[in-house]
C-alpha cells in the first residue's frame, strides 16, 4: 500500500458532517470518515517500506510498463504524490534525465530514507517535498505528469489533495492515477484498499477533472489518466 501518511482522524463524537466528508462506523480497515459513498482507508505507515520494496513487486504490478504508460520525456517535470521509499521516484529520475521529479510524501521516515538514495545514487534531478494532508506544497503550474500509485484512496482530505495537484499540474498534464480494480474481487488487496473507475471519475469530476483513458495493461491495477476538465 501507499505511504502517503494521513494523521489519524478518527470519528469523533456528535459530528457526522465536515463539509463533503461524512463520519460514521464501517469497514475496521477504515478510518470511520466517508466521501462520495466511499469510506477513507487507513494507511500503512513506514514501517512497510520493505513491502514497497519488495524484489517481487515487478512481477506482481508490472511496474515496467506502468511507467512506460507514461510516456515520460526526458525534459518532464514529474511529481509522485505519496513517494515513499522512492521505487517509483527512483526510475523516473532516470527516464526524466534532464527534467526534475518531485518526491511527495508526508512521513519524514520515507523522506529521509529516499534522500539517503538519492545520494548514495548520486541523482540529483530528485527533489523532496513535504506535504500535509490537504496541500502537496508544489510549486503553482510546475507539473507535466503526477503519478499516484495506490496512495489517493487513503488521502484523508482527497478534495483538497486534488484541488492542490490539479493548482501544480500544467494546463495539458496528465494525472496517472493508479489503483488496485474495485470491479474484480480476485484481486488480493483488501476491499477498502481498492478502487472502482467509476468511483474514481465521480470523485476526480467534483476537483475538476476528467477521464482521458483506462489503460488497461496492469495485472491488478487500473492506471487512469486524468486531465484537466477545462
Amino acid at each position: 500500500m501507499s505511504l502517503y501518511q494521513c494523521q489519524g482522524q478518527t470519528e469523533t463524537p456528535n459530528k457526522t458532517k465536515e463539509g463533503p466528508y461524512t463520519y460514521k462506523n464501517g469497514d475496521p480497515n477504515g478510518i470511520g470518515k466517508w466521501y462520495m459513498g466511499r469510506e477513507i482507508a487507513h494507511v500503512m505507515g513506514f514501517q512497510g517500506m520493505g513491502w514497497l520494496d519488495r524484489p517481487e513487486r515487478e512481477a506482481e504490478e508490472n511496474t515496467a510498463t506502468l511507467l512506460e504508460n507514461m510516456a515520460i520525456s526526458p525534459t518532464d517535470t514529474i511529481a509522485d504524490i505519496g513517494a515513499g521509499s522512492g521505487y517509483h521516484v527512483l526510475k523516473m529520475s532516470k527516464m526524466a534525465s534532464k527534467g526534475l521529479v518531485y518526491a511527495v510524501d508526508i512521513q519524514e521516515e520515507m523522506l529521509a530514507a529516499l534522500q539517503q538514495k538519492k545520494e548514495e545514487r548520486r541523482q540529483k534531478n530528485i527533489h523532496l517535498v513535504k506535504g500535509s494532508e490537504k496541500d502537496v506544497n508544489l510549486p503553482s503550474n510546475s507539473v507535466d505528469k503526477v503519478l499516484m500509485v495506490d496512495v489517493y484512496h487513503e488521502f484523508n482530505y482527497p478534495l483538497e489533495m486534488i484541488s492542490s495537484i490539479k493548482k501544480a499540474l500544467r494546463p495539458d498534464g496528465k494525472i496517472y492515477l493508479i489503483e488496485y480494480r474495485g470491479e474484480d474481487p480476485n484481486v488480493p488487496i483488501k476491499k477498502l484498499h481498492k478502487m472502482s473507475e467509476a468511483q474514481a471519475v465521480r470523485e476526480m469530476k467534483a476537483a475538476g477533472l476528467k477521464l482521458e483513458r483506462n489503460i488497461d495493461n496492469l495485472p491488478w491495477q487500473h492506471c487512469m489518466v486524468f486531465v484537466k476538465a477545462e
